[in-house]
């Protein structure tokens, strides 16, 4: 059974990985002089960014909705390669319209991504083992932002911003034919798993279903309280997110900082955001907690970017440090949180459920790194732009802390 999380696990953790390279070099890009070389203003910059998001948002459902019906591992194998080219055209680009097609059909290709790799995990790891298996999945954002973040830099500024596109839109590509040999949907369609054990865990998760309250579709999934609730606090929790992800190395840079600088320093909130996931998916496994070990996180990392906020731009450091701990615990909860979904949503709507909530978080992304872009350009600091993700974190902690235990099902 350890080969699931010493082969599948890792596979998992790449592919996913790979999906974040297009998502955060974007601002590297724009920093090293892509807006300069293309004469983009500082609202079409704010809109490339954020279209990603909007593609995203829009092709989120039918995608997941076909990966659980039909192939998870055949849409992730397409969407390796689909979304490498494009990463890759990226740089090769030179007319705006073109490049606002390119980051709306990334985001597109990847739609499916996250919602896809949750119900696959739920189908290979028990209740007990979900918060550290979802972290591992999820630390494909901050792991990859931690050594993109050193690379983009000294790429960008060593061969220029094309290249960086070029060259880090080509590993998707390679990986896809890693992903297509060594994945299966299912615990019984893989050959690397014996026979036994293939049953003994189909079985463990069938039995875990069964203390679900069932749903009779995906129209009534859609209109749970439950689900309207959670898509309405990761919309918010996304807006903190990525208004950071995408925003992050123009908000550090300074003008006698270069760009090597720049990434170094954009690696180490993503380190910390490392330590503090793995940490807080550890807790919850080991001690069944979710929900109550999510909201505090948000709160916390609310008050470091209004500490940011008070702070200004008069002092670096202080302010490096209170981003720092706003990265890391924007970042920590992720491993409980999908745990839960898991865990309060029926195998046979999970896969649209989970799609309806994490394309509200697209939506939300979109928000956070249009707003964030535009009030950075606007008024030529970060300061309320840290304002806006905090308020958006302190209302996302409030509806997290409303969230109903799971249901389970009634018993005679």
């Amino acid at each position: 059974m350890n080969r699931r999380w010493t082969m599948l696990l890792p596979v998992i953790f790449i592919s996913y990985s790979l999906s974040y390279l297009d998502r955060a070099n974007f601002s590297f890009g724009a920093a090293a002089g892509m807006a300069a070389d293309l004469h983009i203003t500082a609202a079409q910059s704010s809109l490339l960014g954020s279209l990603f998001f909007l593609g995203y948002f829009c092709f989120q459902i039918p995608g997941v909705i076909y990966a659980q019906r039909y192939s998870i591992k055949k849409l992730i194998f397409a969407g390796l390669i689909g979304w490498g080219a494009l990463a890759s055209a990226t740089g090769l680009i030179s007319d705006i319209r073109l490049l606002y097609l390119d980051r709306f059909l990334l985001g597109i290709v990847e739609s499916a991504v996250l919602p896809a790799m949750l119900v696959l995990q739920a189908r290979w790891y028990t209740r007990s083992e979900r918060a550290r298996a979802n972290a591992f999945l999820v630390l494909g954002n901050p792991a990859t932002m931690l050594w993109m973040s050193l690379l983009s830099g000294y790429l960008a500024a060593g061969l220029g911003w094309r290249w960086m596109f070029i060259i880090e839109g080509l590993p998707p590509i390679l990986w896809a034919f890693v992903w297509w040999r060594l994945v299966a949907d299912r615990p019984r369609e893989a050959a690397w798993l014996p026979a036994a054990d293939r049953d003994a865990l189909e079985a463990k998760l069938a039995e875990e279903q069964r203390d679900i309250a069932p749903m009779a579709n995906y129209a009534a999934a859609f209109k749970s309280p439950r689900v309207i609730l959670l898509a309405a606090q990761y919309f918010l929790w996304s807006i903190g997110v990525y208004g950071f992800v995408i925003w992050l190395p123009s908000m550090l840079k300074t003008a006698d900082m270069g760009m090597g600088e720049v990434g170094l320093l954009s690696a180490v909130p993503y380190l910390a955001a490392v330590i503090a996931e793995i940490s807080v998916a550890t807790w919850s496994d080991f001690s069944g907690k979710r929900m109550s070990l999510v909201w505090p996180c948000f709160l916390l990392a609310a008050l470091a970017f209004y500490g940011s906020y008070l702070l200004g731009s008069t002092h670096f450091w202080a302010s490096f440090v209170l981003l720092t701990i706003a990265g890391a615990m924007m970042y920590a909860p992720y491993g409980p949180y999908f745990a839960y979904l898991s865990e309060v949503l029926p195998a046979n709507v999970a896969g649209g459920a989970i799609a309806l909530i994490n394309s509200m978080g697209a939506l939300g992304s979109f928000v956070g790194a249009y707003g964030v872009g535009m009030l950075n350009g606007y008024t030529g600091s970060s300061g309320m732009s840290f304002l806006m993700m905090a308020t958006a974190l302190i209302v996302s902690a409030v509806l997290t802390y409303m969230a109903p235990a799971p249901a389970k099902r009634a018993t005679s």
